[in-house]
């Protein structure tokens, strides 16, 4: 078995990286978003 420190130096490294993830999708969905709008807007004109 893993020892607790090596458990809690994993548990961090997932951590980091799954905010890392959702801030992302987060992001990347606001600019998709106003991209969209954006192109919408010109080709309606």
């Amino acid at each position: 078995m893993a020892a607790e420190g090596d458990l809690q130096k994993e548990v961090a490294t997932h951590k980091k990286g799954y905010e890392g993830f959702v801030g992302l999708m987060k992001w990347g969905g606001i600019v998709s978003l106003l991209l969209a709008l954006i192109v919408v807007f010109v080709i309606a004109e």
